[in-house]
């Protein structure tokens, strides 16, 4: 398999939403609507497979709880020949349906059974991974790029990355430390946006990241963490395999970060900086109100 071309990516949204109760005791965050720059309500998850459509991702597999396939599949299967009658009248909306149907054609299922974690769920992809690259992103985020989609500008490092996992990074600040993985590395001097990493560290204290986690050419006290998507070298998948099989988990749970800490410390790890492109947070109530309007004027 040609390693320079990424084909697959995996959406997990096997998250019980808990944050979002009692909304999401009705219909599964990943599911709320969300209106686009165009004045189309979708999915939330369904903009992942719109920018994986449009970044060359041939297949996507998207992990869920038990039974919620059936929900998804049912979504993107569309309305019955009555309803798309009704849609005759609006022809961006027929188009719409025309679309989802052939998505539900490329998507798979990944079930996570239990709630063990970040790192657990991707873990339920490693058999639709089958020894390939993919792309990661987090199904309660959205991103937007201008003018290239971060899908597709995280996949085409593949083609320059031997092999390696790339993750995509941007500027945070010290508040923002407890919300993300944060690294350490250098620029390359050919891509300044491309760094080599020395170290990545799950939500670090303040103190921790003064001392251990910088990158050149960043201001003070200013980080780089983690954007939310990733591309992700097979290995990846052994190493969480090892981490499950020893209960090695973090906060009682089997997290990604670690098992990316781990793949650097063998086979080294890069990150790219996003400069162009914006994530949409999803996860809380408070962050879902701005990120829907902010969301609708971002073409």
């Amino acid at each position: 398999m040609n390693q320079s071309i990424v084909r697959k990516a995996v959406i997990p949204i096997a998250g019980l939403g808990t944050r979002h109760f009692p909304a999401s005791h009705a219909v599964k965050k990943e599911l709320f609507p969300v209106v686009g720059a165009e004045g189309i309500a979708r999915a939330l998850f369904h903009y992942h497979l719109l920018e994986l459509d449009a970044a060359g991702i041939e297949e996507i597999c998207i992990i869920v709880q038990p039974g919620e396939d059936a929900t998804v599949k049912n979504y993107l299967r569309g309305p019955d020949a009555n309803y798309l009658k009704r849609l005759e009248k609006y022809p961006a909306l027929l188009h719409e349906a025309a679309q989802m149907k052939k998505f539900s054609e490329r998507v798979t299922f990944a079930v996570q059974h239990a709630q063990e974690g970040y790192g657990h769920a991707v873990f339920q992809s490693k058999d639709f991974a089958n020894g390939e690259m993919v792309l990661l992103g987090l199904g309660d985020h959205l991103f937007r790029g201008s003018p290239v989609s971060p899908y597709r500008e995280l996949a085409d490092m593949a083609k320059i990355s031997g092999g390696k996992s790339v993750s995509a990074v941007n500027r945070i600040s010290a508040n923002e430390l407890k919300g993300y993985g944060t690294i350490a590395g250098t620029r390359r001097p050919e891509n300044s946006r491309l760094i080599d990493i020395s170290l990545i560290i799950e939500k670090p204290s303040v103190t921790v990241a003064q001392e251990k986690l910088r990158v050149n050419d960043l201001p003070p006290q200013t980080w780089l963490g983690w954007f939310g998507m990733h591309l992700l070298a097979p290995s990846i998948y052994d190493i969480l395999g090892e981490m499950i099989r020893d209960n090695i988990r973090d906060n009682g749970e089997f997290q990604l970060t670690r098992a990316q800490e781990i793949q650097r410390q063998r086979h080294d790890y890069l990150a790219l900086e996003m400069t162009g492109a914006q994530r949409f947070d999803f996860g809380v109530p408070d962050d879902f109100v701005a990120s829907v309007q902010a969301f609708r004027k971002t073409p």
